[in-house]
């Protein structure tokens, strides 16, 4: 679901938007396939992750530990399927729609998941096979990440290595964002669903992700930290679990080691919005308060699919309610400001954890 698919006759690329995040190799380093060990931040996927029509894969994203085992972390729709994943299926790198809807290396099977729409996160792991994933943690173009957690913040710069796009790097837009995700059963088949999720890191950029993308680490491009797991989005942003919420939830610890920065491409402007700049804590504590009393009710109209917590673009120094509108949607008139906290529409298509912002040639991605 936010993975790429392959049609079992054609390949579909993904054509990246404009924005103010950037890519290094446009992510074919990352769809090829490796000799083991593999580095991380590269295509892969559960290989019974297929369809009559088509084949689908997403992101290998970190290596963890849980316990002295050592696993691959990505989402549920990767390595469990959506939650139709039997313990013991295999994954493959590259994934099934990289390598002609045939596994190739299987590097690790699939352990456990956290249930989609009780855990608040999309998170699963996958044991490693011996010696067939770097012990160090390496990710493509971002080393060896920290291997102590940070937390998002508003403005923060963030990157990620994954599938599709490779390295990109962004802001941080809004953060304890409730959203509505579209999720798809089978691989670009099957019923439609939506789950919700509080409390979401939100990244506003055109080009910090797309289809094939799903189960990659967000980082501090500053520290190299884990801050968030890459799980959906739009084609204007990029939404991801906090990553304190994925280790809890799976109880594990990352492989990894110093903190170090992250070379972000040349290109990238690493540019955010002029409202999140010097924003105090206690006008973000003021706009998540407010948040959390009106979010329920301002997601119960119609159109609306994210309310979060981020900058002002009228005040630099205030903080303000972000809300996310389907755009072409039809939805009430909404408030210019709420107990005395401005608010900051955004407009931009569904927020799904299967293909946006790719070409609509033919569909199939996920």
């Amino acid at each position: 679901m936010y993975k790429a698919a392959l049609s079992i006759t054609f390949l579909v690329a993904a054509v990246l938007l404009p924005g103010a995040a950037a890519f290094a190799d446009g992510g074919a380093a990352h769809k090829a396939a490796q000799t083991v060990p593999v580095k991380l931040g590269t295509s892969g996927g559960n290989i019974k992750d297929v369809s009559k029509a088509f084949c689908c894969s997403g992101t290998l994203g970190a290596l963890v530990k849980r316990g002295t085992v050592s696993y691959v972390l990505s989402n549920n729709h990767v390595l469990a399927r959506s939650g139709a994943g039997v313990a013991g299926e295999d994954v493959s790198q590259p994934g099934l729609i990289d390598s002609g809807c045939r596994p190739r290396t299987t590097v690790a099977r699939y352990s456990l998941a956290a249930p989609l729409g009780s855990s608040n996160v999309d998170a699963a792991l996958a044991e490693v096979y011996q010696n067939r994933v770097d012990s160090t943690g390496a990710i493509l173009d971002v080393g060896i990440p920290a291997s102590s957690p940070g937390v998002a913040s508003v403005n923060m710069t963030v990157a990620k290595s994954g599938r599709t796009t490779g390295l990109t790097c962004g802001p941080v837009t809004s953060v304890l964002t409730d959203v509505s995700v579209q999720y798809q059963r089978g691989c670009n088949s099957g019923k439609k669903f939506t789950v919700k999720y509080n409390d979401q890191v939100i990244v506003g950029s055109s080009s910090f992700s797309a289809g094939g993308d799903s189960g990659s680490l967000i980082v501090n491009a500053a520290t190299a930290q884990p801050v968030a797991l890459l799980y959906a989005g739009s084609s204007t942003t990029t939404i991801g679990n906090p990553i304190q919420d994925v280790i809890s939830a799976l109880n594990i610890s990352f492989v990894g080691g110093a903190t170090h920065s992250v070379s972000c491409p040349a290109s990238a402007a690493q540019t955010s919005s002029s409202g999140t700049r010097g924003v105090s804590t206690q006008a973000l504590a003021r706009a998540a308060a407010v948040k959390n009393q009106h979010a329920s009710g301002l997601l119960s109209r119609r159109g609306v699919q994210g309310v979060g917590v981020g900058g002002s673009s009228a005040d630099p120094a205030q903080a303000a309610i972000v809300i996310y509108v389907i755009a072409g949607a039809d939805h009430a008139p909404l408030p210019d400001s709420i107990d005395g906290v401005p608010t900051e529409i955004v407009s931009t298509d569904r927020f799904r954890a299967f293909g946006w912002n790719e070409t609509s040639e033919a569909n199939c991605s996920r």
